[in-house]
Parts: C-alpha cells; sequence; structure tokens
C-alpha cells in the first residue's frame, strides 16, 4: 500500500520566483546517442550509476544481475547475480542500486535486510544491516523516488504511514461487527535515517495516490476489492547532489526545496500548458485503465495456483485459504480531475548537474517529454526522449536510458545537448 503521513516543519521560508521569469519553451530532443551496450546483454535498465573513467554499475531487476561494465559497456565484473559465480545471490524479487558516499554505490536487498557497499572497481566493501526493516521495500526507489545519502550519512528516502498512525481504524472488529478494512492515508512521509545512528526524522510528507480497499465474504471465500483513481494528482520528490530535498506540488506545479540549514523555500509555479479534460475524455481515461487492468489481471492470473480472478478461494486443505488476483475497480469519470495532472508519480528525478528532471504528462506521439529545473526554481528546458525510452542515471552532461528490444534491454549513452 502507498501510505503517509502528516509532518510539522518547524521554520519554514518562502521566496516567490516571479511568474514573468518562466518564460515558454520549445521542446527539443535529448543530445545524440553516443553508446549502446550489446543486445543481449541485458533483461532491463533498471537503474544506472555512473563511476569514474566512464564505467557505469547497472541494476537489471529483470534478470536479476548487478553488473559492472567499463566505458565501452562491455561487461567487466558481474557484482552480483542468481548464479554462485559471483559468491552474491541476488533472489529477491525486488532490490536496488542507489548513490552512497563519493563514487561508491549501495544495493539495497530488502529481503534479507541487507545493503552491500560497493567501491568503484565493483568490489563489495562490506554488508551492512538495512536501518529500518519495516521500510525496506521503500528504500529501493522505483515509483517511491529515487533514495540516496546525503553528505551527512543520512539515507533520504519516502517512506511510509501505518494506518494507525493516521488515526484510521485499525481493522479490528468491534464485537459481533465485520471486519472493516483500514482507510489508506493519501500522504506519506519523506524520510532521513543516520546509517550511524538510526536516529530518524521527518523532512516533508508528499501526497500520493490513495485506494479504498474492501472485502467481501462469498461461498467461494473473501472476495478483495481495490477501488482506485487511475488519473490521481500526487506531489514527488528527489535527493539533490547539494543535500537539498526537492518536492515537487502537483496541485498547482511548483517545487518545494528543504535546504541543509533545514528551511523550506517555496519558488513559484511553472509553466506548463494545462489540459482540460470534458466528459468525453474522462471517460477514455477511466476505459484505457480498465482494459489495461483486464490485461495485466489475466497474466497474474496466470502466474498464481488455481487460476482465479477471485481474491481467495477455498483450498484443498480445511482452514486455509488460497489467495488470488484482488478486484480492481475505477472511480467514475466525474470523480476525475478537470485538468490532467503535470505528472505522475515517480516522475522527479537530480541529475548530476543539480537539476531536477520531471517527467510530464505532455501527449505526444514520441517520446516522454522531460521539464527541467534549475536550482531556482526555474523552468531552463524541456527535452524529450526518443520512443520508448526511460532515465536510469545520469553524469554531468550525461543521460543514461534503458529501452526494451527483441533481446531484453539496451543501455543507452547520450549527451545532454
Amino acid at each position: 500500500m502507498r501510505l503517509g503521513c502528516l509532518v510539522v516543519i518547524s521554520t519554514t521560508t518562502f521566496a516567490a520566483a516571479p511568474l514573468a521569469a518562466q518564460r515558454s519553451l520549445v521542446v527539443r530532443p535529448i543530445g545524440s546517442i553516443t553508446k549502446v551496450s550489446a543486445s543481449g546483454l541485458l533483461g532491463s535498465v533498471s537503474a544506472v550509476r555512473a563511476l569514474p573513467g566512464g564505467g557505469v554499475i547497472v541494476h537489471d531487476l529483470s534478470r536479476r544481475q548487478l553488473l559492472l561494465l567499463d566505458s565501452t559497456f562491455a561487461l567487466k565484473v558481474a557484482i552480483a547475480d542468481t548464479t554462485v559465480a559471483t559468491n552474491r545471490s541476488y533472489n529477491s524479487a525486488v532490490a536496488g542500486l542507489l548513490q552512497y558516499r563519493g563514487d561508491s554505490s549501495l544495493f539495497v536487498d530488502p529481503q534479507p535486510l541487507l545493503m552491500l557497499v560497493i567501491d568503484e572497481n565493483g568490489v563489495v566493501a562490506r554488508v551492512a544491516a538495512v536501518p529500518r526493516p519495516e521500510d525496506a521495500n521503500f528504500m529501493i526507489g522505483g515509483p517511491f523516488g529515487t533514495p540516496g545519502v546525503d553528505a551527512r550519512g543520512r539515507f533520504v528516502y519516502r517512506g511510509l504511514l501505518r494506518p494507525n498512525m493516521a488515526g484510521a481504524t485499525t481493522g479490528a472488529p468491534d464485537p459481533g461487527q465485520p471486519f472493516r478494512m483500514p482507510e489508506v492515508p493519501d500522504s506519506a512521509p519523506v524520510l532521513r535515517v543516520d546509517l550511524e545512528t538510526r536516529a530518524t526524522d521527518t523532512v516533508a510528507f508528499i501526497k500520493i495516490p490513495s485506494a479504498s480497499i474492501s472485502v467481501t465474504s462469498a461461498n467461494s471465500g473473501y472476495r478483495t476489492s481495490v477501488k482506485i483513481n487511475p488519473m490521481p494528482i500526487v506531489d514527488d520528490w528527489a535527493l539533490m547532489p547539494d543535500g537539498r530535498i526537492a518536492v515537487v506540488r502537483g496541485q498547482d506545479y511548483h517545487v518545494d526545496w528543504f535546504d541543509a540549514a533545514g528551511r523550506w523555500i517555496s519558488t513559484g509555479k511553472l509553466e506548463y500548458h494545462w489540459e482540460r479534460l470534458d466528459d468525453d475524455a474522462k471517460q477514455r481515461v477511466v476505459d484505457s485503465a480498465t482494459t489495461e487492468w483486464q490485461r495485466e489481471r489475466e497474466k497474474l492470473t496466470k502466474l498464481i495456483p488455481g487460476g482465479s480472478s477471485a481474491s481467495a478461494t477455498p483450498s484443498s486443505r480445511p482452514g486455509r485459504q488460497q489467495f488470488q488476483v484482488p478486484n480492481y475497480v475505477f472511480v467514475t469519470a466525474h470523480e476525475l480531475p478537470d485538468y490532467r495532472p503535470a505528472f505522475r508519480q515517480g516522475a522527479a528525478r537530480a541529475d548530476a548537474d543539480g537539476r531536477l528532471w520531471v517527467r510530464t504528462t505532455a501527449p505526444t506521439d514520441a517520446g516522454a517529454i522531460y521539464d527541467v529545473i534549475d536550482a531556482n526554481g526555474l523552468l531552463v528546458e524541456r527535452i524529450k526522449l526518443p520512443y520508448g525510452r526511460v532515465i536510469a542515471g545520469f553524469r554531468p552532461g550525461i543521460v543514461y536510458m534503458g529501452v526494451q528490444d527483441e533481446q531484453g534491454a539496451r543501455l543507452e549513452k547520450a549527451n545532454v545537448r
């Protein structure tokens, strides 16, 4: 579940950037692609850590491998994989590759609750415990943002709020009353954990997608339904190279900055062409989300024993039930916002030059369009990626992208300009 919290910030300052400084920008393509990995080497490109000399560490989640490639993208070292060859098994369903101090990296494996500290040569220097085991799955990145470690050795990541902390029902029924699912909060905390002392502080809270969960009893067992909004207005966040934390607000599209001195600085609204949605457009969004979920449910049903889309059915052993695919339903069209949100969850990333990239929802028949925001909160560029590409990492003036192909995936290196 995507959960959240309410945070009280003691010192807040606001410095509004003049709207006049925001000028309309022409979308331009990303610079030339200068290097491409060999086909078949990778199954996916989940994250990339740039190393001195042009080499990179690539996290390949689909094939469960962590590879060190040299400056030509040739395989140099398999740091972790599913074989016994590396002596570093990678058998978890999810994991994350993050920046650490200097040129070192962290590989967070939530299943054994461990973090590998990897040096610039791809050598595992040491193994450490995950600082907060209950948050391990939120420390790997993906839709929860891109975690990292700041200059003071604090692990920064998007956490979660347990329902009872939000004042919601815990799900424990009153005597004689039916079971009630806890309410899902619509916000989440951005946390910092000192890796030495394990002291934790909450920096901010961000708005996240929420869901309404219900459980009903049937002759075949219990059925779980999840009602969601396919087009929620959300916030996002990123840890900047200078240690600041940027929070992008989805309601009016501006950036709040939490600086090293513990102050909040809010910069002005960003220039954006908001797309108004009429009733027909809203219905198309709901219909498209429903069709996509039906395809995904068919895939999941094949992977789960029993082959049923019900939430739970009795197993062959008395007293036990078998988990099945829950039923997802979507809000009605009139419950959607009147304007398409500027971005979705997981849209913000910080580059190596101290700029913030936000993947927008701007309609395009080509690749994704990113708004690039400078350290002062000003929109300075709009950049379009080639079709099918996703950003996996940066080095100064360079973007690393992943793209699927017939053999799996390719890693591409492109100039920003």
